[in-house]
């Protein structure tokens, strides 16, 4: 190094940080063992703000703008290093400049499932993910709370906590909410700015805000959604269509079984026989007589027929709502429609309730 370089090295005339566009949160001007030079020129771009610490404590603050750093604009410094009459000769000082822009789409999400109880599911498994946007809002306090002594920090060091803080706060949320599972969907928009009121104080701590909070998703497990499907597959098509389908699906897999020529044509045979019956629109053969617990039900929905149903497929029914004691139902010999709380065979569908409690 010549001696000129050297002199050079000793003083620092220009302070300033340029950008990358990067994730950095907070960065520290390299002085090393150089002084800042008494007059040197701060420049602090749009996006930046730049702090001065004294030996752990943080001095002056700069918003974007070019300074001469001098007593005249470093009245925290001037007190904590004695400069009762100014100051001619170099200083040293820490800079670091804080980036005041937004961070956007940054991610949280549950690494475990949230467990709730849901009315029509029971207990249940949730996963849920979003988006929120990170900015600093008090730097003294992210000085102070968070960043310390080091020499960069980016948002990656802190959105781990902030992820942790808002699947908290969801779990809390949804326990509080009670909206049934199949009716999240339309209320995330709701629940997002629910979950970013709910965190804004704990966030507001570390000297950041978290706004524009996102929930993009709420899942269940794999093996519910498969219910779920299955239930509305039946409900559109109808109970004994569906099961019909079923049992010629199963019968064709059957017939493709290499396990025996009887199984496998008895299995192709039930499996065309069945096809043709649902292509047709034939129903099968009604049950042996005798036999309540299979008999065929057709049942009025909305001043339509519906059916036919099992028991157990009206038991379902019963359950999501849709059969009604007052229901009109009706099986082959019966004479006319009838209310289902007046029919004998269905009184296993409708669970007897306790009577009213006595008065007084």
């Amino acid at each position: 190094m010549s001696l000129l370089d050297k002199i050079k090295g000793e003083f620092i005339d220009i302070v300033e940080h340029l950008e990358d566009g990067g994730d950095t949160l907070v960065w520290r001007f390299p002085r090393y063992q150089n002084e800042i030079k008494n007059g040197a020129r701060l420049v602090v771009r749009e996006g930046q703000i730049a702090v001065l610490v004294n030996e752990g404590q943080l001095a002056d603050t700069f918003h974007p703008g070019t300074y001469s750093l001098t007593t005249q604009n470093l009245p925290i410094l001037s007190t904590l290093k004695g400069w009762k009459f100014g100051f001619d000769s170099p200083f040293k000082a820490e800079v670091y400049f804080v980036s005041s822009r937004r961070f956007t789409d940054q991610k949280w999400g549950t690494r475990n499932p949230v467990m709730t109880r849901d009315a029509q599911l029971g207990m249940v498994r949730l996963r849920a993910y979003g988006s929120y946007v990170l900015q600093v809002t008090d730097v003294h306090k992210l000085m102070s709370q968070i960043v310390g002594t080091q020499a960069q920090f980016d948002v990656d060091d802190i959105t781990e906590q902030v992820r942790n803080l808002v699947v908290s706060r969801f779990a809390d949320m949804i326990g509080d909410a009670k909206i049934p599972v199949l009716d999240l969907a339309p209320h995330y928009d709701e629940l997002g700015q629910l979950l970013e009121k709910k965190i804004q104080t704990e966030i507001a701590e570390y000297g950041l805000k978290c706004f524009q909070l996102l929930v993009e998703n709420i899942s269940v497990p794999e093996e519910v959604e498969r219910s779920m499907d299955k239930r509305a597959s039946m409900t559109a098509v109808g109970e004994s269509d569906y099961s019909r389908y079923q049992m010629a699906t199963a019968a064709e897999v059957a017939a493709g079984n290499p396990g025996g020529m009887a199984a496998g044509g008895m299995g192709l045979g039930m499996g065309f026989g069945m096809a043709q019956q649902m292509g047709n629109g034939v129903a099968p053969p009604p049950p042996l007589p005798g036999n309540g617990s299979d008999a065929i039900w057709w049942i009025a929905l909305e001043g339509v027929k519906n059916g036919p149903h099992t028991l157990v497929a009206l038991s379902l029914l019963h359950a999501s709502g849709k059969l009604k004691p007052e229901t009109l139902v009706w099986k082959a010999g019966m004479a006319h429609w009838s209310p289902a709380r007046e029919v004998m065979e269905l009184r296993p569908v409708f669970p007897a309730e306790p009577p009213p409690l006595p008065k007084g």
